[in-house]
């Protein structure tokens, strides 16, 4: 450590730190427009001047000096640094006014109004008046696609974008072309931008240069209500805060979690806000006699599958969940389903090999997202981050910028944003890795902590837990589980997913899986479905069976039912969701169901009274002590509870025959992987460049 004066206060600091950190740890508040914790320095701004004693007779930049770049005082005094002398008054003034020169000042019509750096830092170390008479520079506005706005008159070249899409989201979208006055920050040809990560410039741009295009002028931020929640859209439940005005939610922003996402959320997290609002279910519905549904009262919707429950023995019932659905109502369901003796039901994908018989160490990202940044090598077994987790994928390039990591992937070529061996298409290819005929199982040998990430795309099929049990065997063998640490990590997709396992959510003895549901009631095995949200399961499969659908949009699962109870989405309901490294979070929520729209765990809960199968709560207070008291580790919110290392050793003892077809991601299209994102307009335009842009890549081979 290093000792520095800030102001008269002495503190001991780190050397590498910048002057600017070292000020903010001894509590004085310096401007800054350029500088970023997460981003590499630029020190192009100069907005956080400051006077050094001892130093050069001129202002210092104290983003782009370093501790250790300072000299003692000559009797070896700590070195000082001055934050409110009238040099560095007037310094930042007329850093201030350069600034303002070619600023257009339209405040009034800009979206950043409020939440504006610039404008704030104006007030506090502005001036009054400017010298400046001359005519302001302008800039045409560009295209850079249907999530970002530009307009760059407004832009004063701080950079963060550039060095946010270079550095972080690992796709060159920005950058600076021309020189002196006529720099401009634009995309390559003025094309789209390319990343699922470029709505994040417009949380890092200090000025309006760049705002959110499908927000634009919505609302200002001083007329929001803000509530912190939780994402849903991939299993890793980014933190985010959800900015509502009424009713209605308008826009999402990421909410600061180190452990998490840090400061970042995908596009699909930011922007799903308008499918919250479109083609949602408002009233219950039934299928009359002609084939056509038709909106009902509560009473006659109950009434309708109550006949059909008392009708019908319990094993030719079955219950499926969603991605989407929370702990609470997947407990609501689990427990009326066992109350009416039905075996039947699963919250996993189709054909997957995890089960919580084998331990949670077996189906957890054990290494946990922050763990990522303590691995020396990966492997990435059916799984496309940046498609599964983008935040995971930026959080692994992170490492990889620091050095001393080696990356390999088995399953479909993939287009990451770090350098990486595509080491072939499937089992074939990972039993050769463990057999050691391959060169990188040397990397993983030699590795300190090796990390073997295993997707849905090598779980989700017929020999999933052969796979997961080669997966496992695997990581064993090459040192990647022990006490200290634990590197075999499954990478979920479904945000309910851990939390049904925790809970039990899988069939009971003698009961049928997802696909077996699909089949059995294809087949006309099975006379009544209950699906909690269940829109990614081949519906039109399910042959004659009475389907009853609780769910909030006009999805898949709604078109094919038979019965609709309409439920709240993820922002319109309090609950508890479990993220894929097994951390309890809990999404509050920040506004009300449409319509006649209600919970989905006060639904089960009237639902329940009607099958003469009363729940035990009347609350979700009640349901809560219920589940805590049931699975106690649901209740330490934010927290992990640790899975033990030998659940990950007997999985690997498993076996099992594997099929020779390769590893296929599940999610083919980013941009469309649930009821929310598929009812968005602006998901539905992300798409659809996204697949022009493959056509066009495809074309030009």
């Amino acid at each position: 450590m290093a000792k520095i004066k800030i102001d008269g206060i002495e503190l001991d600091v780190a050397p590498e730190s910048t002057l600017l950190q070292a000020c903010e740890m001894a509590g004085a508040e310096v401007p800054r427009f350029c500088f970023h914790e997460r981003l590499s320095i630029a020190g192009n701004c100069r907005m956080c001047l400051v006077e050094v004693k001892g130093g050069p007779p001129k202002p210092q930049a104290s983003c782009a000096m370093a501790v250790r770049d300072l000299r003692p005082g000559p009797n070896g005094e700590a070195p000082e640094v001055f934050t409110k002398t009238p040099m560095v008054k007037k310094a930042r003034e007329g850093v201030m006014e350069f600034l303002l020169i070619n600023h257009p000042l339209d405040c009034p019509i800009c979206d950043q109004g409020g939440e504006c750096d610039l404008q704030d830092q104006a007030m506090a170390y502005g001036v009054d008046t400017s010298r400046y008479a001359e005519n302001k520079r302008a800039v045409e506005d560009k295209y850079i696609g249907p999530l970002v706005k530009t307009s760059m008159n407004r832009c004063i070249q701080c950079t963060r974008c550039v060095r946010f899409t270079n550095e972080v989201a690992g796709v060159g979208d920005l950058g600076l072309i021309s020189r002196g006055e006529d720099v401009e920050i634009t995309t390559y040809l003025e094309t789209a931008m390319r990343s699922e990560l470029q709505g994040n410039v417009v949380d890092l741009c200090p000025v309006g240069a760049l705002t959110s295009r499908p927000y634009e002028f919505t609302a200002r931020p001083w007329e929001l209500t803000k509530t912190e929640s939780v994402d849903v859209m991939d299993a890793l439940g980014s933190n985010i805060r959800v900015d509502s005005r009424g009713r209605e939610v308008l826009r999402i922003l990421p909410r600061l979690n180190e452990a998490v996402n840090e400061e970042w959320i995908s596009d699909k997290t930011r922007h799903v806000v308008d499918g919250l609002r479109t083609q949602r279910l408002d009233r219950p519905y039934l299928r009359g006699t002609d084939g056509r549904l038709k909106p009902v009262s509560w009473g006659e919707a109950f009434a309708a599958i109550a006949a059909k429950v008392k009708a019908t023995a319990p094993n030719r019932m079955a219950a499926i969940a969603g991605d989407l659905a929370s702990v609470e109502e997947l407990y609501a369901l689990k427990t009326l389903a066992t109350a009416l003796g039905i075996a039947s039901i699963d919250g996993r994908p189709a054909l997957s090999g995890l089960d919580p018989k084998f331990g949670r160490g077996s189906y957890l990202f054990n290494t946990t997202i922050e763990g990522v940044e303590a691995a020396d090598a990966l492997l990435i077994i059916g799984a496309d981050l940046r498609k599964d987790a983008p935040i995971l994928n930026a959080r692994i390039r992170k490492r990889w910028r620091q050095g001393g990591f080696k990356a390999a992937v088995i399953g479909t070529t993939v287009d990451l944003t770090y350098d990486h061996v595509h080491l072939g298409a499937g089992p074939d290819t990972l039993e050769a890795l463990a057999r050691g005929e391959l060169a990188f199982a040397e990397v993983l040998k030699a590795a300190k902590r090796p990390l073997i990430l295993v997707g849905q795309g090598a779980i989700a099929r017929a020999d999933g837990l052969a796979v997961l049990s080669a997966a496992a065997r695997l990581a064993r063998d090459v040192g990647a589980v022990s006490d200290e640490w634990n590197g075999f990590s499954v990478l979920h997709n479904g945000a309910s997913a851990v939390g049904g396992l925790d809970i039990g959510f899988v069939p009971g003895e003698g009961g049928l899986g997802t696909a077996g549901i699909v089949t059995a009631a294809g087949r006309g095995d099975l006379d009544l479905v209950f699906l909690l949200g269940a829109d990614e399961i081949d519906t039109a499969a399910l042959g004659s069976a009475f389907v009853v659908y609780l769910g909030t949009h006009g999805d898949a699962g709604a078109h094919r039912a038979d019965v609709i109870l309409p439920g709240a989405a993820y922002t319109e309901k309090s609950g508890t969701f479990v993220n894929t490294e097994g951390r309890v979070q809990l999404a509050n929520r920040a506004a009300f169901p449409p319509g006649e729209a209600r919970e989905d765990w006060a639904i089960l809960r009237a639902l329940s009274a009607v099958l003469g199968k009363t729940l035990p709560f009347d609350s979700l207070a009640g349901l809560r002590s219920k589940l805590y008291a049931a699975h106690p580790h649901l209740a330490r919110i934010d927290t992990i509870a640790p899975a033990a290392a030998g659940d990950v050793t007997a999985l690997a003892d498993v076996g099992g025959a594997m099929d020779r077809a390769g590893f296929v991601g599940p999610i083919q299209d980013f941009y469309l992987t649930n009821p929310i994102a598929r009812a968005s307009a602006v998901m539905a335009e992300c798409s659809a460049l996204a697949r022009a842009r493959t056509t066009a890549a495809a074309a030009a081979e």
